[in-house]
């Protein structure tokens, strides 16, 4: 059958950087070869503290038969879990006197799922979402209805050392003008692994105040939960901020449980989407992370094993990257200031950087390739297809065997 898409339809059907991503990383994981260096996709690494603590959580909700029937055999709220909301709420205000209830929180399938309904609820027809700081998450640049759903600004490249640099925010030529409906970033960024400051989160805050439109902060990454940070900020949250929130990094990617904390309406709105595309969110993360909230244990969890695992891993690519590449070739690396990725420049790459993603995918290195994560620019910065992201924090056998084949790669072209 000849089959025909309507536009929405359409915007599906046609190659995306983040569906070829999940396709790789699938094929590669059900092919089950031992030697794949797997530095591509998002996925948390096992740490056995964090399994450890989710097993005795799952033990203790197997063994509550009334809880663990009302969690598997009971839709909740469109919403989310009543008992969770609460206790969340409850956490927040006590860790940042927020002065939030229930009703400022809602729990979506995923903070993925989150961005795509508040992209297009908020935007499209001619409204875009303002990326202040390009490269910007591969996830949300095909996630609009309409075409051109959003405008980035690149960041301002500012070498901080021997082969390193950063991204800062170019408030300068930062503007809204009037088909501006909302300005979107993520803090930890992914890609870069850059953690924008209290400053610029402030100035973003502002600017969007002034304007009188949302600023929507993706925090899948950062504080309190999974606190994948490796320098202090301070979390924010006000009436014009809508603040995402996730379960996956903590280590909990298969129950898909994305956190909301927005302005009541926002709240209205997003539960009146999951009733009608979903009735209902899954109710095991919820039921599995709300006896850590208010006893003390998530904090622990993420102060003491969370980030310093993901910190070490990161110091340790760090000097993998100075070992094998030297100054053998022209690179830089982003400051890793927090996630779980780096992103690497290589100047005057003679191929480009979906070529050389080729190249190692045939060497059985997976990563991802620089040029999906600048998208809405209206001109291409030197650098997108130079740049590779790349997982740093799984096996460190197989972090340093692909940082080796990378090189030695890189040297040969």
């Amino acid at each position: 059958m000849n089959w025909k898409w309507s536009e929405y339809g359409a915007s599906f059907s046609e190659p995306s950087g983040i569906l070829g991503l999940m396709r790789d990383l699938g094929e590669a994981l059900a092919g089950g070869d031992p030697d794949l260096c797997m530095l591509g996709g998002g996925n948390p690494a096992p740490i056995p503290e964090v399994e450890a603590l989710f097993r005795s959580q799952w033990t203790a909700l197997a063994e509550d038969g009334t809880r663990l029937e009302a969690v598997l055999g009971k839709y909740d709220t469109a919403q989310g879990s009543p008992v969770f909301l609460e206790a969340l709420a409850d956490y927040l205000n006590a860790k940042y006197n927020w002065g939030i209830g229930p009703e400022n929180i809602g729990i979506t399938n995923g903070s993925q799922t989150a961005f795509f309904h508040l992209f297009n609820v908020l935007a499209g027809g001619g409204k875009k979402i303002l990326l202040p700081l390009s490269p910007e998450y591969i996830g949300y640049a095909d996630q609009g209805h309409s075409r051109g759903m959003f405008r980035a600004v690149h960041g301002l490249l500012t070498e901080t050392g021997p082969h390193r640099f950063k991204y800062r925010i170019d408030l300068e030529q930062l503007t809204v003008s009037e088909d501006i409906a909302a300005i979107a970033v993520s803090r930890p960024t992914n890609p870069t692994g850059n953690v924008l400051t209290d400053g610029e989160i402030l100035a973003l805050s502002e600017l969007a105040r002034a304007h009188g439109i949302p600023l929507l902060i993706d925090n899948a990454y950062g504080a309190p939960f999974p606190g994948i940070l490796f320098r202090e900020v301070q979390p924010v949250w006000a009436p014009h901020i809508i603040l995402s929130m996730s379960l996956s990094k903590l280590g909990l990617p298969g129950v898909r449980t994305g956190i909301i904390v927005a302005d009541r309406p926002v709240i209205e709105l997003l539960t009146s989407v999951n009733a009608v595309a979903g009735l209902a969110n899954g109710n095991v993360g919820q039921a599995l992370v709300r006896p850590l909230l208010g006893d003390g244990r998530l904090d622990a969890l993420c102060r003491d094993v969370i980030r310093p695992f993901y910190e070490s891993r990161s110091q340790r690519a760090a000097m993998l990257w100075e070992e094998a590449l030297g100054n053998t070739v022209p690179w830089m690396r982003h400051e890793a200031e927090g996630s779980m990725f780096h992103w690497i420049r290589f100047p005057g790459l003679p191929v480009k950087s979906a070529e050389l993603y080729r190249i190692l995918k045939q060497k059985g290195v997976l990563v991802v390739p620089g040029h999906f994560f600048f998208y809405g620019l209206e001109e291409a910065p030197p650098e997108m297809h130079e740049c590779l992201r790349v997982h740093t924090a799984m096996n460190p056998e197989m972090t340093e065997r692909g940082i080796g084949i990378i090189a030695r790669t890189v040297r040969s072209l």
